[in-house]
């Protein structure tokens, strides 16, 4: 069984770097979300074919003083949260961007 979360950010959002946060609005509604340092990062990270514990452990847990399993746990709860709000896709299997060549999806 693959545990494995793998998440990438919608194309129907528009989003900005702002200093070290990150502005991101939803096409669908015009919902706007400020994303702190932290979620910047994240944000900044998935790319559909890198599971998220992933980079939790070299993104997060390399710049933060976080245990991992509370990081993997925030970092999760982040990811639901915008994935709710259609910001962020998540699956149990990579996920292949449209456009992508065959070995950016893989």
């Amino acid at each position: 069984m693959n545990d494995k979360r793998y998440v990438a950010r919608s194309t129907t959002i528009a989003s900005r770097a702002l200093g070290e946060e990150t502005m991101v609005m939803s096409a669908a509604d015009s919902t706007l979300f400020t994303l702190d340092e932290m979620a910047t990062v994240i944000w900044e990270s998935v790319n559909g074919i890198t599971p998220i514990e992933e980079i939790v452990r070299n993104k997060i847990c390399t710049r933060y003083a976080v245990a991992p399993e509370v990081a993997l746990r925030e970092a999760e709860a982040f990811v639901d949260k915008l994935a709710g709000h259609g910001l962020l896709l998540v699956s149990d299997k990579p996920i292949a961007r449209p456009g992508a060549s065959p070995k950016e999806s893989r």
